[in-house]
């Protein structure tokens, strides 16, 4: 799979995202290695049941969550960061995402046109320093 499929690839789960629509998991490795790398509740899990269970415990914390890709960046032929930002309201908060930082990614590692492992960060500039790129503004 060429870099620039993976990079539709992943297009092609944001396009879900964005409209909140989060239930396909066709583009995942049965076997895929979910990591929520920072925020309140960083942890992992295996498979697609583990996935989806990590997943739904985010996702029911919120209503109207949504999550829109802002930028796509091909990092080498198997990884793709995406810099991200989120929307929505918690349940039992009533507070609204934006009133918090809301400026995330996500670091796909692909291989033969499945996700393999999906890194998830609250914390945008997290993800930068972790993969050892300059922060958004910095040359």
């Amino acid at each position: 799979m060429t870099t620039s499929a993976n990079l539709d690839l992943v297009r092609s789960i944001y396009a879900d995202w964005e409209r909140g629509d989060r239930s396909s998991v066709e583009w995942a490795h049965p076997e895929i290695e979910l990591v929520i790398a920072d925020g309140p509740s960083p942890a992992s899990a295996t498979g697609l049941a583990g996935m989806a269970e990590a997943a739904r415990d985010f996702v029911s914390a919120f209503e109207d969550l949504r999550t829109k890709a802002e930028e796509y960046r091909e990092l080498d032929d198997a990884q793709v960061l995406v810099l991200d930002h989120r929307s929505g309201r918690g349940k039992t908060s009533g507070l609204e995402l934006n009133q918090i930082r809301t400026q995330g990614a996500h670091l796909f590692h692909i291989r033969d046109g499945k996700v393999r492992r999906l890194v998830r960060y609250m914390d945008r500039d997290r993800a930068l320093a972790d993969l050892g790129l300059a922060p958004e503004g910095d040359s």
